[in-house]
């Protein structure tokens, strides 16, 4: 099956027809669509298909106990109406990367993995990458069981209605012991590639990130009769640490983004009482992003101090940086530059992957394929065809020149 057929034959899971993006969250009917995909393309292809203990997907060829394999894949989980290129593309990817080393007869002499990372971006549980995460033991089983949706589901309860085992959940260093290499490609979510006119390029490193959840209470009152002078309200402060945050990252050279809150009582004329974000900081290194950090916290304690609000900030989650394996990412420039005049770049990126989790246990590298618009995480997030099938080629060389040495 080509790129093409088996593309469209993924577009339509998880699309909402009012927004044109996808809404694939992690242990609902349309992940469960996706799964089904991804083990009729591995069956289709008479590979050994298997689900791990943390939900993760895989297709083998050739005997993983043998070890040393070259793993490839991404997810297929969406943010709230995200892009179809996120996560999917990698995917997709690997199964036709396998398909063009098949017709090129190359002969392999290490097991070559495919994988479907399962929740990777985080949108029903809140925390980016649990499947990668339980997997390297970056998650511990305590903490995954605390995990719960906007509707109060946790984690095990929301995989066993999936039709999963939950009790066997955690670190897999067995699993993990197969893994030679592993080499991610995925859309750029960055304009890098479009600005130096080229088509797929190398991961070098990705910014440390996190997300830190700000609570401001104050007190819910009529929003017609309350006099100005009298209110609590947590709502300007909110609005005040939002400008404070894009204030604050364009000094340090960082990002920072408010995107997510939950307010209450959540009413047309009523004065919240409380007034809850998340944000969603990076920088290039760990100073400039503690600096950051730093200052727009210092920031929204200062407006609720003025405006009698109450001010919790608490960090749920954390990556450091992740400077991706040196010789292997040497590795890949090489294979890529032989008997070829294109470049392959070398760019950093301030998007978090499975790949990264994967560094600190298994050799890890990744390949990005152009993005024309920059635009991700968005159903405007595009690749061009001729883009991906690039990617594709560019993927299949590194898998042959990983697989057969």
């Amino acid at each position: 099956m080509s790129f093409h057929s088996m593309w469209a034959e993924l577009l339509p899971v998880g699309r909402s027809s009012a927004s044109g993006g996808y809404r694939r969250y992690a242990w609902t009917g349309a992940d469960a669509d996706c799964r089904a995909w991804f083990r009729q393309q591995a069956e289709a292809r008479g590979l050994a298909y298997e689900v791990d203990r943390n939900g993760n997907q895989w297709a083998w060829l050739g005997d993983p106990a043998a070890g040393n394999a070259v793993v490839t894949g991404s997810h297929l989980d969406s943010v709230p109406d995200g892009g179809a290129f996120d996560g999917p593309l990698g995917v997709v990817s690997a199964f036709a990367a396998l398909d063009e080393l098949r017709g090129r007869g190359a002969q392999l002499t290490r097991p070559l993995g495919i994988v479907n990372f399962g929740d990777e971006e985080g949108a029903r549980f809140g925390l980016a990458c649990v499947g990668s995460r339980l997997t390297a033991g970056a998650l511990t089983v305590e903490q995954a069981h605390r995990l719960t949706d906007g509707d109060g589901v946790t984690l095990p309860q929301a995989m066993e209605a999936a039709g999963y085992d939950p009790d066997g959940i955690g670190p897999d260093p067995e699993r993990l012991a197969r893994i030679g290499a592993f080499v991610e490609l995925h859309v750029e979510q960055g304009r890098a590639l479009d600005l130096s006119g080229d088509r797929v390029g190398i991961a070098s490193a990705i910014w440390p990130h996190g997300r830190w959840r700000f609570d401001f209470r104050g007190e819910a009152n009529h929003a017609g009769t309350t006099r100005l002078a009298d209110r609590r309200d947590p709502m300007p402060s909110y609005a005040e640490t939002v400008l404070a945050a894009r204030r604050e990252a364009e000094l340090a050279g960082a990002v920072a983004t408010f995107g997510k809150i939950a307010v209450e009582p959540n009413g047309v004329n009523a004065i919240p009482s409380l007034v809850r974000g998340w944000l969603d900081s990076r920088a290039a290194d760990q100073a400039s992003l503690d600096t950051v950090v730093t200052a727009i916290e210092k920031a929204a304690r200062e407006y609720a101090a003025a405006q009698g609000v109450d001010l919790t900030v608490e960090r749920e989650s954390f990556t450091p940086v992740v400077e991706f394996d040196h010789a292997l990412r040497d590795e890949l420039a090489r294979i890529l530059g032989s008997d070829t005049e294109l470049k392959f770049p070398v760019l950093g990126t301030g998007a978090g992957h499975d790949a990264g989790i994967l560094s600190g246990r298994v050799p890890t590298a990744m390949l990005f394929v152009r993005n024309p618009t920059g635009v991700s995480h968005s159903p405007a997030e595009h690749a061009t065809e001729d883009d991906c099938v690039a990617g594709v080629t560019a993927l299949a060389d590194v898998l042959e020149g990983l697989a057969r040495t």
